[in-house]
């Protein structure tokens, strides 16, 4: 099988220097230069000790936007039920018209597991209703960015009667990734109607392979449907492209200094032979 060329994104937790972003634009600007494909960047609240600076994931991609002209850019990942659906129509439409149609949007249900950000912020706990919380948020995504009337009353959110304009620049909407831990089937379903799946804590290509099988086999097919990995640097990509990955995310750990992302960047991204 012909495999078309593994695409390679900065992933980057705004931590510390990377909580600046003035420091952040500087970096996609470099990225850009150096033939990265796309600049993520994590969201969260809070983080453990000793990191304490913490940048607002949206107005450091706004930064990336303006600082940038090819990069593809986005929240790597959102944790959509701790955030207000409406107030992220607002915000997707207008960095993706910002961006000139680059932003892609990351999705899960979130953790408490490694900084108990939602039971800090009395957040909803039980992962089996923040699956529910997404799957509603992305059905009022979807009515936002068709440019109509959003009439939306169901378990979790109401909408009455608003019109989210101006639409974002890419059609239908946003392209969206969903994350999900590998053996898990619902963030597979959820990920097969959207247009990307992101397993977090990958540990062999294998588990790609399967992947790539279930998703076929639920698609009907994956012509420009994306599979995401983050590695651990290191890694070889080249594996996970055979087994169907299409974009490759290196780890960077989160309290890495501003030097040891600069030296990621320079080291440039992957080329494991795809064509």
């Amino acid at each position: 099988m012909t495999t078309s060329r593994l695409r390679s994104a900065l992933w980057l937790p705004l931590f510390g220097d990377l909580a600046d972003p003035l420091v952040l634009a500087r970096l996609a600007a470099d990225a850009e230069a150096a033939g990265w494909d796309g600049l993520f960047v994590w969201d969260q609240m809070c983080w453990r000790e000793p990191i304490r600076q913490i940048a607002d994931p949206w107005i450091g991609l706004a930064a990336v936007a303006t600082a940038t002209q090819r990069l593809r850019l986005g929240p790597m990942v959102t944790p959509l039920p701790r955030r207000r659906p409406a107030k992220v129509a607002r915000e997707t439409a207008t960095l993706d018209r910002l961006s000139g149609g680059r932003l892609t949007l990351g999705v899960g249900i979130g953790s408490d597991r490694f900084a108990a950000e939602m039971s800090k912020t009395a957040e909803e706990l039980n992962g089996r209703r923040r699956g529910r919380m997404l799957d509603e948020a992305l059905t009022v995504l979807a009515g936002a960015w068709s440019g109509e009337p959003v009439r939306h009353h169901g378990e979790h959110y109401t909408i009455d009667n608003i019109r989210f304009l101006p639409r974002p620049v890419q059609r239908p909407g946003v392209p969206i990734w969903a994350a999900g831990m590998p053996g898990h089937t619902k963030p597979i379903l959820r990920a097969a109607r959207l247009d990307g799946f992101f397993p977090a804590n990958l540990e062999h290509p294998d588990q790609v392979a399967e992947i790539t099988a279930m998703l076929t086999d639920l698609r009907g097919g994956l012509d420009g449907y994306d599979l995401v990995v983050g590695l651990s640097p290191g890694t070889d990509p080249e594996p996970y492209q055979k087994a169907g990955a299409t974009w490759w995310l290196p780890e960077v750990d989160p309290e890495a200094s501003l030097d040891a992302v600069r030296g990621l960047l320079r080291d440039g991204p992957a080329d494991p032979g795809g064509v």
